[in-house]
């Protein structure tokens, strides 16, 4: 699973929840609701994809797992965690985590909306 594939799919986890919408900030793809960002990804220099997001009750837990979690640079003392992203991950998990992240981001009211839907 390539780097391009790998963004595609987290891509349509985060363009999955209602006013999604990305945008390339810093080179990266961001996810926002209402211009918020809830989940910036990427491919580093070395070829790796990560992506950061809102982890603010998990952060702590998520980084004493250790690997595929790690602490990202510049977002990571505001609560936000980092995964690494490869053939071996947890997408399901990844799904819960956006969406934790997009719930912490986005407007009550599109919240109650996206929970009468479901």
């Amino acid at each position: 699973m390539g780097p391009a594939h790998i963004i595609d799919r987290l891509r349509m986890i985060c363009l999955g929840f209602p006013e999604a919408e990305e945008r390339e900030t810093w080179g990266e793809a961001t996810f926002r609701i209402r211009d918020k960002i809830f989940v910036i990804a990427g491919v580093g220099d070395d070829g790796t994809v990560g992506c950061s997001l809102k982890a603010y009750a998990e952060q702590e837990a998520l980084l004493a797992r250790g690997e595929p979690f790690y602490w990202p640079p510049y977002v990571g003392s505001k609560r936000w965690i980092g995964i690494h992203l490869d053939a071996d991950t947890d997408w399901d998990e990844v799904a819960e985590l956006v969406e934790d992240s997009y719930r912490s981001t986005a407007p009550k009211r599109v919240i109650r909306a996206l929970d009468e839907a479901g």
